[in-house]
């Protein structure tokens, strides 16, 4: 399932996603994630051409759901959207992340697998270190994490 949780030893596999908005940022990240040794699965866009950012974190986050990847990297103007429009997937938990300790508190404390970022808002630089922190992360599973993320889960369920 998606879970963010990758095995003891190695990187876990990215999927990275974007609008038009966030192409741009979304080649340089490939790149970097690829040079860093992580398999990265590109679920596009592939262009500057307007595209609608739910069909694109829709593929993103499949890819989770199919277990072909661990964790998603998803790209639009703010960042918002994809968050949204993610977390009405099943078994998806999506931040949007800015600063380097929301990117790696995320999964350490709510199990996020998916970091969503927005392109207007940070630049290159700030968004490697973003996806660093965010893929070297792991669930804690500390009781109070795993009770906290239970109740996320009963919620996402309609209980």
């Amino acid at each position: 399932m998606a879970g963010s949780s990758s095995r003891a030893g190695r990187r876990p596999r990215v999927a990275i996603g974007c609008d038009h908005a966030g192409y741009p940022l979304k080649t340089v990240l490939g790149g970097f994630l690829r040079e860093r040794g992580y398999s990265v699965i590109d679920v596009g866009t592939r262009s500057r051409r307007p595209v609608d950012y739910p069909d694109y974190t829709a593929r993103l986050c499949r890819v989770l759901q199919e277990g072909r990847a661990d964790r998603g990297i998803m790209i639009c103007g703010s960042g918002a959207g994809s968050c949204v429009a993610a977390n009405k997937m099943k078994g998806i938990r999506a931040a949007v992340c800015h600063d380097h300790y929301t990117a790696h508190q995320a999964v350490e404390h709510d199990d996020v697998n998916v970091l969503c970022l927005g392109s207007r808002v940070i630049g290159e630089c700030l968004a490697r270190e973003l996806a660093e922190a965010f893929l070297r992360a792991r669930f804690s599973g500390e009781a109070r994490h795993r009770r906290r993320l239970e109740k996320v889960i009963a919620l996402e369920a309609g209980d």
